[in-house]
């Protein structure tokens, strides 16, 4: 499991540059990109942590996701992913946050489809939130590592734009 130097370092670069921070939520991808961030150059100047939340009951207690709109989507929907980002940029006090939550392998909740949901938050506000669904014969692994690497491509994007909206 390698990510992509350039895409890392991209990150990090903008990161030192505006002296901002990130943090990170997730469930689908399992700490993948909490492994990103800490592979990243100087990653203790702007990282601040993450947290990994797998079920209903700890995305409630860790992330304060509501419960009730929760449990309607068993905690995979555009609404749960924006919460989880908001609630963990908050926890740790940064400036941008990162969540993700989904499924990477074909079960009944998710009608035997691959999908994840994922949000970026900028200074308290969510910024960008997707769907991105996976051929239901991924292998687990493979479509973790997809979603990865994708929302790190995403968050580069909106990094470039914030950097001309300054």
């Amino acid at each position: 499991m390698e990510f992509q130097k350039k895409l890392l370092d991209f990150i990090s670069q903008t990161m030192i540059t505006s002296k901002e921070t990130i943090s990170v939520a997730e469930s689908v991808t399992s700490g993948l990109l909490q492994l990103a961030f800490s592979q990243m150059p100087n990653a203790s100047s702007f990282y601040s942590g993450g947290l990994t939340a797998y079920n209903l009951e700890q995305k409630v207690n860790l992330l304060h996701v509501d419960e009730c709109a929760a449990k309607k989507s068993n905690c995979v929907s555009e609404d749960v992913s924006g919460e989880m980002a908001l609630n963990v940029a908050k926890i740790f006090k940064t400036d941008w946050s990162v969540a993700v939550t989904g499924y990477c392998s074909p079960v009944k909740e998710s009608i035997d489809k691959i999908f994840s949901y994922f949000s970026f938050s900028y200074k308290g506000e969510v910024i960008l939130s997707k769907k991105l669904e996976l051929h239901p014969k991924t292998e687990s692994l493979d479509a973790q590592m997809y979603f990865s690497e994708f929302i790190l491509g995403c968050l580069k994007s909106e990094m470039k734009k914030a950097m001309i909206l300054r």
